[in-house]
């Protein structure tokens, strides 16, 4: 099986196509969602990723999908704060339109805060456990271990999160279950690659360290942290078996966006 880093399929084509109309319909329907933002040449992705999530609230009015609108927020907020730092010699009003874009991101954020502060959500827990330091989110949250309501592949990566520097082998454990839960249809969070390849190298197991850097690299070569040079390295000062490890990874990534990956043994 080829290996697509699933991360560069847009997800707003998907949930466009399969779960909801299309922008053009969206904007039509409902101006204020797409006219919330000033348009710009910069963030044009994230931007139209809010208008999606605030559609998809204005059906459901569920908490995941107030959970998916923060993060698009934020992840807008940031992308906004990024581009307002370009200097427009002769364009200066840009640099204003991004910070108020920027500024009215942050506020949507405030108020979804604000509005999901007693919400039982697993995901929106963690958030105001990870975002606020809320003490009392995170004891609901930790409370949920071992039910169904955490039997996602997110859940298992926030519990992993909160575990990694208590105990590294019940990280593992979880981040594993993480790749079992993953669904073949979506995108792999590759902080989960990330963090298993720390752990093993902490555990000095460096074969499995090798493993899981080469599955990133396979996976997502445009990641800031994929390097074949750097795995040629590794491997040479290791003195591993590079070209049989290759394989071994290859066909564990082939399970893993298959929806067949088990947890190994460590």
């Amino acid at each position: 099986m080829k290996h697509l880093p699933l991360l560069l399929l847009s997800p707003l084509l998907l949930m466009a196509c399969d779960t909801g109309p299309d922008l053009a319909k969206i904007c039509k329907e409902s101006p204020a969602m797409c006219e919330e933002f000033i348009e710009d040449t910069w963030c044009k992705k994230e931007r139209v990723k809010t208008i999606y999530h605030n559609y998809a609230l204005t059906q459901t009015g569920a908490d995941k999908q107030k959970f998916d609108l923060l993060i698009a927020y934020e992840e807008y907020a940031a992308c906004m704060d990024h581009a307002s730092q370009i200097e427009h010699i002769k364009l200066k009003y840009k640099k204003r339109n991004r910070i108020d874009n920027a500024i009215k991101a942050k506020e949507r954020i405030k108020q979804l805060s604000e509005e999901t502060l007693r919400s039982e959500h697993p995901e929106l827990l963690f958030y105001h456990w990870s975002r606020y330091l809320n003490e009392g989110a995170l004891a609901k949250f930790l409370a949920m271990e071992g039910s169904k309501a955490l039997e996602t592949a997110a859940s298992q990566f926030n519990l992993a999160t909160y575990y990694i520097k208590r105990d590294p082998d019940k990280t593992l454990d979880l981040l594993f279950h993480a790749l079992e839960l993953q669904a073949d249809d979506s995108p792999v969070n590759t902080e989960i690659f990330k963090s298993i390849t720390t752990i093993f190298t902490d555990k000095e197991e460096f074969k499995q360290a090798y493993i899981w850097l080469k599955i990133l690299t396979l996976y997502d070569p445009e990641d800031i942290d994929s390097s074949e040079q750097g795995l040629m390295a590794f491997a040479q000062f290791h003195k591993l078996d590079a070209d049989f490890l290759d394989k071994v990874a290859s066909a564990t990534l082939d399970k893993i966006t298959d929806g067949t990956f088990t947890a190994p043994r460590h």
